[in-house]
């Protein structure tokens, strides 16, 4: 969760996910990389344990998903409802939108920075609450 340590393991793992990004990751990366939008810091393969955001913005609690060539699948609803449990707004993008739209991109994060993202986005704001996270199967709705 937030403020948390990730323990060792996690580090170590990110860092393999760092030297094997994919070329949508490299992309997406160099328009993040040295606070490039809004003067805002980016990291990649962030733990939010169990999961590695892609990408995430913790001052703007804000994770950046890239999607290969399958639909939203069962566990990309669940990761996404996860993150938001734990704070995170999340916007997705698919690889070929990375690598085929880079301004598109670079201004749908911008937006999502100033909270205003497009209805249009594969975006999932957060749900905390004002009484607490909550857990996820809450979130999900099952007992």
């Amino acid at each position: 969760m937030r403020g948390s340590k990730p323990s060792k393991s996690a580090v170590g793992r990110a860092r393999t996910l760092r030297r094997n990004e994919t070329n949508a990751e490299h992309v997406l990366w160099q328009m993040l990389r040295n606070r490039q939008i809004d003067g805002r810091k980016f990291v990649r393969q962030y733990p939010i344990e169990p999961y590695f955001a892609d990408f995430a913005c913790r001052e703007a609690m804000l994770v950046i998903e890239l999607d290969g060539g399958q639909h939203e699948s069962a566990a990309d609803i669940i990761r996404t409802a996860h993150l938001n449990a734990c704070g995170y707004s999340v916007l997705r993008f698919w690889n070929n939108e990375v690598l085929g739209n880079r301004e598109g991109c670079w201004h749908a994060i911008h937006a999502a920075l100033k909270g205003n993202p497009s209805p249009d986005l594969r975006f999932a704001p957060a749900t905390l609450s004002p009484e607490g996270r909550g857990t996820l199967p809450d979130i999900l709705g099952e007992k």
